[in-house]
């Protein structure tokens, strides 16, 4: 079941920015409720190991199935499995979305791609989940060009990773290459996701 609540408090329960920008810990960084400033005990390994693969899986808003069927993907790839799972994340539609400015939030990313406004290589793909391939171009349909959200986020937009490529006048992008690991999801450790999901095989 995908989370719907607050993604600050979702953060500040992680002690990690699942927006990336640092903004939901800026002012309070411990977790949420009357309690969150108390001393914690310290987390078991399985713990530590249980709150990395959350820090991912809510990074990238996906749900824990989905989760673990990207997992068994990277296994199976020839690439070292914590860089493969990433660049797996990574090339999901809503993500791409996302990473090329065309909306603010993941979240946001996935409300454009669910409501058909996007278009991968020519064609409308409505699947947040879609896992798109290297050199693929994605773009709003025409009629979805002037979206106001869509305006705002590009001319809000900061920096645009270097792995993909926008035209912002045109509300298009390319997805270039897949991203190195120091591009991506900093303060991550992916070898405890790994040790995790190895406990249950």
């Amino acid at each position: 079941m995908r989370y719907t609540g607050s993604d600050w408090k979702r953060s500040r329960r992680l002690g990690y920015s699942t927006l990336e920008t640092g903004k939901e810990l800026a002012k309070r960084p411990y977790g949420p409720g009357q309690h969150g400033n108390s001393r914690k005990r310290k987390p078991s390994e399985y713990g530590k190991q249980l709150i990395e693969k959350q820090k991912l899986r809510q990074t990238y808003g996906v749900n824990e199935r989905q989760f673990q069927r990207l997992f068994h993907l990277a296994l199976k790839s020839k690439e070292v499995t914590g860089l493969a799972f990433i660049r797996i994340l990574e090339s999901r539609l809503d993500n791409l979305v996302f990473r090329m400015g065309l909306a603010r939030t993941r979240k946001a990313a996935r409300q454009l791609v669910n409501h058909g406004h996007v278009v991968v290589n020519g064609k409308k793909v409505d699947l947040p989940s879609y896992l798109c391939s290297t050199g693929d171009v994605i773009g709003l349909k025409e009629n979805s060009l002037n979206l106001k959200v869509v305006r705002e986020s590009l001319d809000s937009v900061a920096v645009i990773p270097a792995f993909v490529s926008v035209d912002k006048e045109k509300a298009i992008g390319k997805f270039e290459r897949l991203p190195e690991r120091n591009e991506v999801v900093q303060d991550i450790n992916e070898a405890q996701i790994i040790e995790y999901y190895n406990r249950l095989l």
